[in-house]
């Protein structure tokens, strides 16, 4: 429900101009006052929503209560397709545990170069900071420009047991895309990593972050939403972090490297990245820079 430029942005127009509170406030009474006894008192306790239809283009986090808090401040959150995902995620979770000797590798990607004169893609400065700072938290490398070619990555990606995009992504809902991440470009291949072909893939990965924009949107179906996320399940991880409107360069990066340094101290990622939210909250208050993202999946 935010109208924004295509593409991972180095700015945009401040949310309050295109999205009034009181929309927020509604939805806060339709969906959650019905359930406020049934909520957790404890702040770091999960609470998992099943967004059905249309609800998967909510922001669950920054939906407010009458006294204008906003339900990250009272709530760890985190969503998933449906009650059998649920335990599909758990499961793919526990095998990942086993499998971690045979993912080692941390692949952080940050602002590729794509030159497809077709699609144009501008450059994400704040991307490529993102990267390296994230890359020097976890004491790995990271690839940015025309090195992080699709070929490149594909393969990083099978070895590797967080995977962290800073990157555009598309998603094309009229023609029913099911989204695609933009990597270099590098002769003939135009750099574009496919939904469908992650679902082809066999990834051993505990976490992935889709730090671009409109990461988390796809084609609605019956019972879940086909799009980047699913496709990672399919391929195997249990936790995929993504977004579900178009997101600032520079905040994006600053919620990313929070969110990193929280996983330092915990192994709780949606407690990692509500805590991070609530600290960018307090640097950027606009929603459109620190409401997009959620964890979907596993925390743990």
């Amino acid at each position: 429900y935010i109208d924004a430029p295509t593409g991972r942005e180095k700015g945009v127009t401040n949310v309050e101009q295109t999205l009034p509170k009181s929309p927020l406030k509604i939805l806060h009474k339709l969906l959650i006052e019905s359930i406020v006894d049934l909520l957790p008192t404890n702040p770091n306790a999960h609470v998992v929503f099943i967004p059905e239809q249309s609800l998967w283009r909510l922001s669950f986090p920054t939906l407010q209560d009458d006294a204008g808090k906003f339900l990250v401040e009272k709530h760890t959150i985190r969503i998933s397709p449906s009650i059998q995902s649920l335990d599909f995620t758990r499961r793919q979770a526990e095998k990942v545990r086993k499998l971690a000797k045979l993912a080692k590798d941390i692949l952080v990607v940050g602002n590729p170069t794509n030159l497809n004169v077709n699609m144009p893609f501008n450059n994400l400065p704040g991307a490529e900071k993102e990267a390296e700072v994230i890359a020097s938290l976890l004491n790995t490398k990271f690839i940015t420009g025309k090195n992080a070619t699709k070929a490149t990555i594909v393969e990083k990606m099978q070895s590797s047991r967080i995977i962290h995009l800073a990157a555009h992504a598309l998603f094309d809902d009229k023609k029913g895309s099911n989204g695609f991440i933009v990597l270099a470009s590098f002769g003939k291949d135009n750099g574009l990593l496919t939904a469908s072909e992650i679902a082809d893939m066999e990834l051993k990965a505990e976490l992935v972050v889709l730090s671009g924009c409109d990461t988390g949107l796809g084609k609605i179906t019956s019972d879940s939403i086909a799009g980047l996320p699913r496709s990672f399940f399919i391929a195997g991880v249990p936790s995929v972090v993504a977004s579900i409107w178009k997101v600032p360069d520079k905040s994006t990066a600053d919620l990313m490297i929070e969110f990193y340094k929280n996983l330092q101290h915990t192994n709780d990622k949606a407690l990692a990245l509500r805590q991070a939210t609530l600290t960018v909250m307090k640097k950027y208050p606009s929603l459109r820079d620190w409401g997009a993202f959620t964890l979907i999946g596993e925390a743990n």
